[in-house]
């Protein structure tokens, strides 16, 4: 075998398992970063060992066994400082001999990887923080890729990502599901983070792409693994929903050169199908498992309003309206005000919709937020204020930070001369 092909089926099993595998051994050395450190000396073996035997028949067990095996090795130099460490050592053996069992099945998904998630989403660390090391441990993503993602300076990453386990380090979080009664408020901490990775691979809010669909699938992969791990937690499928809902439009919302398609000028025929009744069907399963909808399900509503809108005209916008409504109650925020108020300008006219817009501008609570002018601007225009709607436009084009939505609001500012 190729060290090539080594090379792929390392980072393949890694991509898909590196969640799993750092949980366990988190679970078992009680160490996050320890538990890193292990991991990635297995990965050296595996480039060592696997093209002369070959890849393992179970490749994440053959890690998880030979990572074990060198915390015992850890352990056992220290063992005549302490005799502690022998113990350890003892143990961990015990425990590392579970993996040398082919039958060990790396898909299972089991409570320590939803423990990993909560510690990764730990409300000691900010939200920065929380982003980075999630998509560090559970998600398997380098420092660099992560940096890319969100273009940010690998050393900032990194440092960020350091700081963070020191901080869990010393706030001595353990490596536990939370108490019921602070299950919903950290699972919503969870969600929110996972929400926040996707929206940013949905719409990137800087850089030269429009969208960067990997963030986003990566959301949606952790997701559908949360959901698994919580089948009772309504919140869970209503985000699993809402993000296959939403990634169902990926491959009509640019041209083959990246450029953004609006919603009312995409090709339905190229929504994805599969992805649509996946969504549809995670959100019956909210609505089974919950005594209404919460504030990812009822998004994901209005998400299965448009993919059930066999045309743009066509979608159902008074409905739009009242899931917006709804969502104002239980999740009130300006930027759910200027969702709703673009909601209601398709429903009712754009006249109505401006007041509320308006409001916004006076309540200044948006102030440097481009999509308030952007809105502004378009209901400007259709009210035929061309003037001041292409001010708003152009204000909205200065705001933004995404080079490809910048482009589509001068575009549009030029149109109204």
């Amino acid at each position: 075998m190729s060290d090539g092909a080594v090379r792929a089926a390392v980072e393949a099993v890694w991509r898909i398992e590196s969640a799993k595998i750092i949980a366990t051994l988190t679970r078992t050395v009680g160490d996050l970063d320890l538990a890193e450190d292990l991991a990635g000396q297995a990965l050296l073996e595996a480039m060592e060992q696997w093209p002369v035997s070959g890849v393992p028949r179970n490749p994440a067990a053959w890690l998880t066994s030979v990572a074990i095996r060198r915390a015992i090795d850890g352990w056992r130099r220290r063992e005549r400082l302490d005799e502690r460490y022998a113990y350890f050592a003892r143990e961990l053996e015990n425990d590392a001999s579970r993996f040398d069992d082919v039958t060990w099945d790396p898909d299972r998904i089991d409570d320590d990887v939803l423990r990993l998630m909560f510690i990764a989403c730990h409300p000691v660390l900010n939200r920065k923080a929380q982003v980075a090391l999630t998509l560090r441990v559970v998600g398997g993503l380098t420092t660099d890729e992560i940096s890319k993602a969100f273009l940010t300076p690998k050393a900032t990453t990194a440092q960020r990502i350091v700081r963070a386990k020191k901080t869990l380090t010393a706030a001595k979080v353990v490596f536990e599901v939370p108490p019921r009664e602070e299950f919903s408020s950290r699972l919503g901490a969870v969600l929110g983070v996972l929400y926040l990775i996707f929206n940013e691979g949905y719409a990137a809010s800087s850089g030269t792409e429009w969208m960067r669909t990997d963030l986003s699938s990566e959301a949606l992969r952790l997701a559908r693994i949360l959901a698994e791990l919580v089948p009772q937690e309504a919140e869970a499928h209503g985000l699993v929903a809402l993000m296959e809902l939403s990634a169902s439009r990926f491959g009509a919302r640019t041209t083959p050169t990246g450029e953004p398609i609006l919603l009312a000028d995409q090709d339905r025929t190229r929504w994805g199908r599969t992805q649509i009744t996946r969504g549809l069907a995670a959100l019956a399963r909210a609505d089974e498992v919950g005594r209404g909808r919460g504030p990812y399900g009822l998004q994901a509503g209005i998400a299965q309003c448009h993919a059930q809108a066999a045309t743009f005209e066509e979608t159902d916008w008074k409905k739009i309206v009242l899931l917006y409504e709804a969502l104002r109650q239980l999740a009130p925020s300006p930027v759910v005000d200027l969702n709703h108020a673009a909601a209601v300008s398709m429903a009712y006219g754009p006249a109505p919709a401006l007041e509320f817009v308006d409001k916004l501008v006076a309540a200044g609570e948006l102030a440097g937020y481009h999509l308030l002018p952007s809105v502004r601007g378009e209901l400007l225009g259709r009210l035929g204020r061309n003037e001041e709607a292409r001010a708003e436009l152009l204000e909205a084009a200065r705001l933004a930070g995404n080079e490809r939505e910048r482009a589509v609001l001068i575009a549009k500012a030029e149109s109204l001369s």
